[in-house]
Protein backbone atom coordinates (compact mmCIF):
# COMPACT_ATOMS: atom_id res chain seq x y z
CA UNK A 1 0.00 0.00 0.00
CA UNK A 2 2.84 2.29 0.42
CA UNK A 3 5.02 3.93 -2.57
CA UNK A 4 7.97 6.09 -1.78
CA UNK A 5 8.12 9.60 -3.95
CA UNK A 6 9.45 8.37 -7.27
CA UNK A 7 9.53 10.33 -10.64
CA UNK A 8 8.35 6.91 -12.26
CA UNK A 9 5.99 6.87 -15.20
CA UNK A 10 2.17 6.35 -14.06
CA UNK A 11 1.96 2.51 -13.91
CA UNK A 12 5.34 1.79 -13.12
CA UNK A 13 7.80 1.66 -10.21
CA UNK A 14 11.61 1.52 -10.26
CA UNK A 15 13.59 -0.89 -9.70
CA UNK A 16 14.91 -1.45 -6.07
CA UNK A 17 18.71 -1.47 -5.80
CA UNK A 18 20.60 -4.69 -5.23
CA UNK A 19 21.72 -5.14 -1.83
CA UNK A 20 25.30 -4.60 -1.19
CA UNK A 21 25.90 -4.49 -4.96
CA UNK A 22 25.18 -8.40 -4.97
CA UNK A 23 23.51 -8.64 -8.81
CA UNK A 24 20.72 -7.06 -10.54
CA UNK A 25 18.38 -4.39 -9.38
CA UNK A 26 14.94 -6.31 -7.94
CA UNK A 27 12.34 -5.02 -9.70
CA UNK A 28 8.90 -4.34 -8.21
CA UNK A 29 5.69 -4.97 -9.09
CA UNK A 30 4.25 -3.01 -11.46
CA UNK A 31 1.77 -0.79 -10.06
CA UNK A 32 -1.08 1.70 -11.41
CA UNK A 33 -0.71 5.24 -9.92
CA UNK A 34 -3.19 7.66 -9.54
CA UNK A 35 -1.77 11.22 -8.98
CA UNK A 36 -3.98 14.06 -7.34
CA UNK A 37 -3.67 16.09 -10.78
CA UNK A 38 -5.24 12.94 -12.77
CA UNK A 39 -8.10 12.15 -9.67
CA UNK A 40 -9.11 15.49 -10.35
CA UNK A 41 -9.55 14.77 -14.12
CA UNK A 42 -11.07 11.13 -13.05
CA UNK A 43 -13.71 12.45 -10.36
CA UNK A 44 -14.81 14.79 -13.69
CA UNK A 45 -15.01 12.49 -16.03
CA UNK A 46 -17.08 9.62 -13.73
CA UNK A 47 -19.28 12.86 -13.33
CA UNK A 48 -19.71 13.79 -16.90
CA UNK A 49 -20.37 9.77 -17.34
CA UNK A 50 -23.36 9.70 -14.71
CA UNK A 51 -24.88 12.94 -16.33
CA UNK A 52 -24.76 11.49 -19.95
CA UNK A 53 -26.27 9.03 -18.85
CA UNK A 54 -29.59 10.95 -17.69
CA UNK A 55 -29.05 9.96 -13.92
CA UNK A 56 -29.34 12.54 -11.38
CA UNK A 57 -28.40 11.35 -7.79
CA UNK A 58 -29.59 12.92 -5.05
CA UNK A 59 -27.43 11.69 -2.83
CA UNK A 60 -23.90 10.00 -3.35
CA UNK A 61 -22.82 7.94 -1.18
CA UNK A 62 -18.94 7.46 -0.40
CA UNK A 63 -18.19 3.93 0.89
CA UNK A 64 -15.24 4.75 3.12
CA UNK A 65 -12.75 4.82 3.69
CA UNK A 66 -11.26 4.56 -0.12
CA UNK A 67 -13.94 6.32 -1.36
CA UNK A 68 -14.45 9.57 1.15
CA UNK A 69 -12.25 11.29 -1.54
CA UNK A 70 -13.84 10.43 -5.17
CA UNK A 71 -17.33 11.03 -3.56
CA UNK A 72 -16.56 14.36 -2.47
CA UNK A 73 -14.94 15.00 -5.57
CA UNK A 74 -17.97 13.50 -7.71
CA UNK A 75 -20.86 15.13 -5.24
CA UNK A 76 -18.84 18.68 -5.92
CA UNK A 77 -18.46 18.13 -10.03
CA UNK A 78 -22.32 16.96 -10.01
CA UNK A 79 -23.28 19.37 -7.57
CA UNK A 80 -25.18 17.07 -4.93
CA UNK A 81 -25.35 18.73 -1.64
CA UNK A 82 -26.25 15.24 -0.09
CA UNK A 83 -23.57 13.41 1.02
CA UNK A 84 -23.31 10.50 2.89
CA UNK A 85 -20.68 7.91 3.85
CA UNK A 86 -21.05 3.89 4.66
CA UNK A 87 -18.34 2.50 6.52
CA UNK A 88 -17.13 -1.27 4.96
CA UNK A 89 -14.09 -2.78 6.10
CA UNK A 90 -12.61 -5.74 3.38
CA UNK A 91 -9.07 -5.30 3.05
CA UNK A 92 -6.80 -5.74 5.73
CA UNK A 93 -3.42 -5.45 3.56
CA UNK A 94 -2.12 -5.99 -0.09
CA UNK A 95 -4.12 -8.37 -1.57
CA UNK A 96 -5.44 -9.59 2.07
CA UNK A 97 -8.90 -9.84 3.35
CA UNK A 98 -11.59 -10.19 5.61
CA UNK A 99 -13.62 -13.61 4.75
CA UNK A 100 -16.25 -10.95 4.06
CA UNK A 101 -17.21 -7.53 4.00
CA UNK A 102 -18.45 -5.60 6.98
CA UNK A 103 -20.00 -2.23 7.64
CA UNK A 104 -18.91 -0.91 10.59
CA UNK A 105 -20.25 2.16 12.81
CA UNK A 106 -21.55 4.39 12.48
CA UNK A 107 -23.97 4.12 10.34
CA UNK A 108 -25.95 5.84 7.91
CA UNK A 109 -29.35 7.16 8.41
CA UNK A 110 -31.08 5.51 5.80
CA UNK A 111 -34.54 6.93 6.68
CA UNK A 112 -34.69 9.09 3.41
CA UNK A 113 -33.82 6.62 1.21
CA UNK A 114 -36.99 5.17 -0.16
CA UNK A 115 -37.33 6.91 -3.55
CA UNK A 116 -34.17 8.60 -3.80
CA UNK A 117 -31.96 8.31 -6.82
CA UNK A 118 -28.63 7.11 -5.26
CA UNK A 119 -25.11 7.41 -6.47
CA UNK A 120 -22.53 4.81 -4.66
CA UNK A 121 -19.00 6.30 -4.70
CA UNK A 122 -15.80 3.96 -4.15
CA UNK A 123 -12.20 3.94 -5.49
CA UNK A 124 -12.24 0.73 -6.89
CA UNK A 125 -14.10 -2.39 -7.72
CA UNK A 126 -11.88 -4.77 -7.01
CA UNK A 127 -13.45 -8.47 -6.07
CA UNK A 128 -16.87 -6.35 -5.87
CA UNK A 129 -18.05 -7.83 -2.66
CA UNK A 130 -17.66 -4.69 -1.01
CA UNK A 131 -19.78 -2.74 -3.77
CA UNK A 132 -22.41 -5.29 -4.07
CA UNK A 133 -22.82 -5.51 -0.06
CA UNK A 134 -23.71 -1.96 -0.54
CA UNK A 135 -25.77 -1.93 -3.36
CA UNK A 136 -27.77 -4.43 -1.84
CA UNK A 137 -28.06 -2.52 1.35
CA UNK A 138 -29.28 0.52 -0.62
CA UNK A 139 -31.96 -1.25 -2.75
CA UNK A 140 -33.26 -3.06 0.29
CA UNK A 141 -34.16 0.39 1.76
CA UNK A 142 -36.00 1.49 -1.70
CA UNK A 143 -32.93 3.60 -3.38
CA UNK A 144 -32.75 3.46 -6.79
CA UNK A 145 -28.61 3.15 -6.37
CA UNK A 146 -25.86 3.13 -9.23
CA UNK A 147 -22.58 2.97 -8.45
CA UNK A 148 -19.24 5.01 -9.81
CA UNK A 149 -15.45 4.00 -9.52
CA UNK A 150 -12.19 4.91 -10.55
CA UNK A 151 -11.25 1.58 -11.44
CA UNK A 152 -12.75 -1.50 -11.88
CA UNK A 153 -10.94 -4.81 -12.07
CA UNK A 154 -11.54 -7.92 -14.58
CA UNK A 155 -12.53 -10.12 -11.32
CA UNK A 156 -15.23 -8.07 -9.95
CA UNK A 157 -18.46 -10.00 -9.29
CA UNK A 158 -20.51 -6.54 -10.02
CA UNK A 159 -19.87 -4.13 -12.67
CA UNK A 160 -20.02 -0.90 -11.65
CA UNK A 161 -22.16 1.76 -13.61
CA UNK A 162 -19.79 3.73 -14.30
CA UNK A 163 -15.73 3.42 -13.86
CA UNK A 164 -13.06 5.85 -15.04
CA UNK A 165 -10.44 2.88 -15.66
CA UNK A 166 -9.81 -0.71 -16.15
CA UNK A 167 -6.72 -2.27 -14.62
CA UNK A 168 -5.86 -5.74 -13.14
CA UNK A 169 -3.07 -3.85 -11.40
CA UNK A 170 -2.41 -2.69 -7.95
CA UNK A 171 -3.76 0.91 -7.37
CA UNK A 172 -1.57 3.22 -5.63
CA UNK A 173 -3.98 6.08 -4.39
CA UNK A 174 -2.44 9.42 -3.81
CA UNK A 175 -4.51 9.51 -0.13
CA UNK A 176 -2.74 6.41 1.10
CA UNK A 177 0.43 6.34 -0.81
CA UNK A 178 2.23 7.11 2.23
CA UNK A 179 2.26 5.08 5.70
CA UNK A 180 -0.08 6.73 8.40
CA UNK A 181 1.19 9.07 10.87
CA UNK A 182 3.02 8.00 14.31
CA UNK A 183 3.34 9.75 17.14
CA UNK A 184 6.82 11.19 17.32
CA UNK A 185 7.85 10.88 21.11
CA UNK A 186 10.33 13.57 21.93
CA UNK A 187 12.87 13.80 24.57
CA UNK A 188 11.95 15.55 28.05
CA UNK A 189 13.93 18.83 28.00
CA UNK A 190 16.08 19.53 31.10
Amino acid sequence: MTESSTNASPGTRPASPAPDGAGPAAVAPEREVLTWDAFGVAARELAEQVVASGFRPDVVVAVARGGLLPGGAVAYALGTKGVGTLNVEFYTDIGQTLADPKVLPPLMDTSDLPGAHVLVVDDVADSGRTLALVMEMLNEHGAEARSAVLYTKPRTIIQPDYSWRDTDLWITFPWSADPPVEAVTTPPVG
